[in-house]
């Protein structure tokens, strides 16, 4: 199951050691110099990849020097996930549900990360005044968090019970080993016995072998619980990855799919239908297309808001228009074929749909000119023009 991670230039498949530039080592010394989000990746989404600087997949993992480049917008904690701290790694923002941060490992990094401050071990991991929540280089190797910490989270658990749903999230929980997820997964199981856990993973993608059927079967013995799985490009779609999917989905799990819209990798209504098309011909479920969050050294990778809109509307035109309360709470409409369009407001604002009658004006501010995005309470909210 196990698939080592690339961490040096020499490690890559030899046509893309080869094409790496003198620019782009130096940067990655940076890195390990200064500190920030490490280069890793696995050899199975290494190998998908092309030598060609603009190939959709090796931009998503291979440090590019943009990260270094100043971004007047960029926020460590992009979401304000500290603000709605409710226990350590436990973030409950809306009322039905919580979000546990239940690890600080990946399968890999990817570049436009919205955790990368957290993941890179610059920050605490949410709760800025409780040591035991912070995020520290033996916690990334152990890969899920310590027993310590469950207590108070399980408590905050049972003494609310309009909360029906948790996200276990992280880093990718996949890469703690069954026994030890499995033990988690019961924890919160005795606590809220009929709760419903949705796994948050990029593993199929990444590590398909992962996705085993011994991981499967524990899936089930869990019920209610559900796959979301983030896929951006149709060339993810690997032949293991296709079968591993398929035989979650066969299994009666079912797997919802998140796409991050990114700048020269799928903000083309082409590449985004293809990878719809693969994903409702796998059984899988649309659930979000998100914005870009606003994450520091992320800024090449973020879509004009206007040309997102475009883009959806190609969507719309294809797919037809989302239920009008898919992707939102516990419950989304299974069936539906096109994602919801979605961004979560900077600094705290929580996810809002978004159409062209969200934009409520533009306002040019210190950091630049921003769109005014007005949430379900009238609220106005800023994000980046560009």
């Amino acid at each position: 199951m196990n698939d080592p991670l690339i961490t040096t230039v020499e490690g890559l498949p030899q046509p893309l050691a080869a094409f790496v530039s003198p620019e782009e080592k130096k940067y990655i010394e940076e890195i390990k110099r200064r500190g920030g989000l490490p280069f890793a990746v696995t050899q199975h989404f290494a190998s998908l990849a092309r030598p060609l600087k603009d190939d959709p997949i090796r931009r998503q993992f291979f440090p590019d020097p943009a990260e270094a480049l100043p971004d007047s917008f960029g926020l460590d904690d992009p979401l304000g996930e500290h603000l709605y701290n409710a226990a350590p790694r436990l973030v409950h923002q809306y009322k039905d549900r919580a979000l546990l941060l239940a690890c600080g490992a990946c399968f890999g990094y990817c570049r436009y990360c919205f955790r990368r401050m957290w993941l890179a071990g610059g920050l605490p991991f949410i709760n800025t005044d409780d040591e035991s929540a912070k995020l520290r280089p033996a916690e990334l190797r152990s890969a899920i968090l310590r027993p310590a910490i469950l207590p108070p989270i399980l408590a905050y658990l049972c003494s609310h019970p309009e909360i029906n749903e948790i996200l276990v999230s992280g880093g990718d929980p996949l890469t703690a080993g069954n026994d030890r997820l499995g033990k988690l997964f019961a924890a919160l199981r005795r606590a809220r016995p009929a709760i419903l856990l949705r796994v948050c993973t990029r593993a199929p993608v990444t590590n398909p072998a992962r996705l085993c059927e011994e991981t499967i079967a524990m899936f089930r013995q869990y019920r209610p619980l559900r796959v979301v799985i983030h896929l951006n490009h149709p060339r993810e779609l690997s032949v293991p990855c296709r079968e591993r999917l398929a035989a979650c989905a066969a299994s009666g799990i079912p797997v919802l799919v998140q796409t991050v819209l990114l700048r020269g990798i799928n903000d083309d209504p082409a590449v985004l239908a293809e990878l719809i098309e693969n994903c409702l011909d796998l059984k899988l479920i649309p659930y979000y297309l998100f914005q870009l969050d606003l994450a520091p050294g992320t800024r090449h990778f973020r879509v004009p808001l206007e040309q997102g809109l475009a883009v959806y509307r190609d969507l719309e035109k294809m797919f037809g228009r989302p239920g009008a309360a898919a992707g939102f709470g516990p419950g989304p409409d299974l069936d539906r074929k096109l994602p919801v369009y979605a961004v979560d407001l900077p600094g705290g604002g929580g996810k809002i749909r978004l159409h062209d009658g969200v934009i409520a004006g533009r306002r040019t501010t210190a950091a630049g000119q921003v769109y005014l995005l007005r949430d379900s309470n009238g609220k106005l909210w800023e994000y980046p023009e560009n």
